[in-house]
């Protein structure tokens, strides 16, 4: 039987052969594709069950997705730079590739002999009863610096077999774990504050709009709360807020940019830069900048500037009931500026004043 059927099988799959060259006679020489049997045996399988051939369509697909847009990148191997066609390459050849690959398979393998070790030094420490400084922390996985803490505070005892050598029972150190159970942390007493300001308070008070007081309550995180429609205001923190940001009292006369601008024939944007560039003080009334009109007086020039006024040693001295000993040492702590004027030693008031001044607490 066998004997008659291989002939029948060569020359089926000679007369398939020659069909498809037949076929292929036909098509356009420009599309015309090198012949591959098993392609078109594919293809036939593919149709009798039912499929549809792979055309051109879904080969054309399967070339746009890959990105045809060069990424530069760095290889994360031998940090060089190279051009990557995915933004998922990481490696600029082959060969890093694998010398990365190794190299982590090798770290790898070295954290898992030290963690190893680790294990068997501690499984070798369980079973004996009495322990040295060093195998005490290396047990507890801490420092001897630690072990040591503990038995200085009294928590662990030790015991001193010689003047270099110290040993710890494992028995203790159960013990001092036993004695200190994790308890979860609970949360801190919250502050009550019953001291508060209106919204309209605050702004009648220190002179300031609606607008400009939410922006400081923003910006500072003062506490607030609301109630029946109305916004209420912690007073301590208010208060904190502007006694640190209050102008100097002594300071009376204030004057706006238009006022500037008026009497010393000068632009707006001129005004801005030359109170900035000169440092004049200011203050905000209902969100308008007011200046000193003294400090900018002094700066043009108009009026003379005042002289600074200085303490004597014996007037400092009277005044805030201090030795010349004292008065020098906060002098010097403070870099307060003293002048020579002939025997006697002046020393600037107000940066004395400053540096002696009432202490007072901001929470």
């Amino acid at each position: 039987m066998s004997v008659f059927f291989y002939p029948f099988c060569s020359l089926g799959i000679i007369c398939s052969r020659s069909f498809a060259v037949f076929c292929t006679s036909f098509v356009p020489h420009a599309s015309r594709q090198p012949f591959r049997p098993s392609r078109i045996y594919r293809d036939a399988g593919q149709m009798r069950h039912g499929a549809t051939p792979i055309d051109s369509t879904q080969q054309e697909y399967s070339e746009m997705t890959a990105s045809k847009i060069p990424i530069k990148k760095v290889c994360e191997h031998c940090k060089q730079e190279f051009v990557a066609w995915k933004t998922t390459t990481k490696y600029c050849s082959h060969q890093c590739n694998s010398r990365a690959y190794k190299s982590r398979r090798r770290e790898e393998r070295v954290q898992r002999t030290e963690i190893n070790e680790q294990e068997k030094k501690v499984k070798d420490l369980i079973d004996k009863p009495y322990l040295s400084i060093a195998e005490a922390g290396r047990l507890l996985g801490i420092s001897r610096h630690t072990i040591y803490r503990y038995i200085y505070s009294g928590r662990l005892r030790a015991y001193n077999m010689s003047s270099q050598r110290s040993i710890v029972k494992r028995e203790d150190i159960e013990q001092m774990l036993a004695k200190r159970p994790y308890e979860k942390r609970q949360p801190r007493d919250a502050i009550v504050i019953t001291e508060l300001y209106t919204t309209d308070e605050v702004c009648d008070a220190y002179d300031i709009s609606r607008a400009a007081l939410f922006a400081i309550a923003k910006r500072e995180n003062i506490p607030r709360t609301h109630n029946r429609g109305k916004t209420y205001w912690s007073k301590r923190h208010i208060d904190a807020y502007f006694a640190k940001n209050a102008p100097d009292t002594s300071i009376t006369e204030w004057c706006t940019a238009e006022d500037i601008s008026a009497r010393f024939g000068m632009t707006i944007t001129a005004v801005y830069n030359f109170v900035f560039d000169h440092n004049i003080p200011k203050k905000k009334v209902k969100g308008k900048s007011h200046y000193s009109t003294r400090h900018v007086e002094e700066a043009k020039g108009v009026l003379e500037a005042t002289a600074p006024s200085y303490y004597t040693v014996k007037e400092a001295m009277a005044k805030y009931g201090l030795t010349r000993d004292q008065l020098y040492h906060y002098t010097k702590q403070h870099n307060i500026p003293k002048v020579k004027q002939g025997r006697n030693v002046l020393i600037s008031q107000r940066e004395l004043d400053e540096a002696l001044q009432p202490p007072t607490i901001i929470r």
